[in-house]
């Protein structure tokens, strides 16, 4: 098949950027989506805007520019707009959804007539997203697809040299780390004093709590920081519908604790994975005990190291193709 895929953002990247920290996990997807379904033998093209301009066989990036209606596709992913499917041509137009975007932002977003004109299907990534998102913008369909991790985070190798008194939070500061911050100032370091927590690109300075705020990293920066700290905590937000920062916590074998919000419900299992809490003073104590419970720790862990890997882009690839056409 050819297969395109349209993406437009205010800074520029390509694959070569996979690494970057200037990428949010809808860029990274593309990334890794494109360049997987490419290595299936399909002719792939991403339009977007990139300073570097690639060419080889099966995988084309050129800036959106480009694209023009002279171009004909089998299918076209579009990254988060239905506009995007003015841009070129195709019958099979797939739209992913990054939100639960209700029906009214659908709207101000001015993405109705082009959603009713091009009739995509909506590919969303969390039962959380799918419940949520309003049933008039999936009426022409839906895929159920989550996703997996960069490659840094499933090849890296595990670390035994684990920090004892280390956490880590390493979403974006608006999905509620101001409310991790308030637990830790307030339930859990009080009782766990030599314990720290890491955070990132938080706004304010913050100079007590061992809480050490390191701002934007690179990514193998994020790795080593990930796989040397033994709890990873994170409350949830409504607006999460998959979460790539607890799926490449769990690639890394660390225990979460989380409060379930939004899709984080998914992402953990309940006693298996870490642990889902039903309220603050829950989730200060069960980080309390696992700080402190060096066998339950190593459980958790354990059954991470033995799922580790079974949710892949290779394996996302594959299904997708196996639904453009469903």
């Amino acid at each position: 098949m050819k297969i395109c895929f349209i993406d437009k953002t205010e800074f520029s990247y390509s694959f070569k950027d996979i690494n970057s920290s200037k990428l949010r996990g809808a860029e990274s997807i593309i990334i890794n989506l494109s360049k997987e379904v490419s290595n299936l033998g399909h002719e792939v093209f991403v339009f977007n805007n990139c300073d570097y301009e690639y060419k080889s066989k099966n995988y084309t990036w050129l800036h959106i520019d480009r694209i023009n209606k002279l171009f004909k596709f089998d299918v076209v992913v579009a990254n988060g707009d239905c506009n995007f499917f003015n841009l070129t041509d195709s019958k099979n137009n797939i739209l992913i959804s990054h939100s639960n975007q209700p029906l009214e932002q659908f709207l101000r977003k001015r993405q109705l007539f082009s959603y009713l004109k091009f009739r995509p299907k909506i590919w969303m990534t969390s039962k959380y997203q799918i419940e949520k998102r309003s049933s008039l913008i999936k009426l022409f369909g839906q895929m159920f697809i989550p996703w997996s991790v960069d490659k840094i985070f499933l090849e890296s190798k595990i670390d035994n040299n684990i920090n004892s008194n280390q956490a880590i939070f390493s979403s974006r500061p608006d999905r509620n780390l101001n409310t991790l911050i308030y637990m830790w100032e307030n339930l859990i370091n009080p009782k766990l004093r030599g314990k720290k927590l890491i955070i990132y690109g938080h706004s304010k300075k913050i100079n007590q709590s061992n809480i050490i705020n390191k701002g934007f990293v690179t990514q193998n920066e994020l790795v080593n920081d990930l796989k040397s700290s033994r709890l990873f905590l994170i409350p949830g937000h409504k607006a999460e519908t998959f979460c790539l920062a607890a799926e490449e916590a769990k690639e890394l074998c660390i225990p979460i604790v989380t409060l379930g919000i939004g899709c984080l419900s998914e992402r953990v299992e309940h006693g298996i994975t870490g642990f889902i809490a039903k309220n603050k003073n829950e989730f200060s104590d069960y980080t309390i005990k696992l700080f402190n419970d060096d066998q339950l720790w190593m459980n958790l862990r354990k059954n991470l190291i033995r799922i580790r890997g079974e949710n892949n882009w290779i394996k996302i690839a594959n299904t997708f193709i196996s639904k453009v056409y469903e």
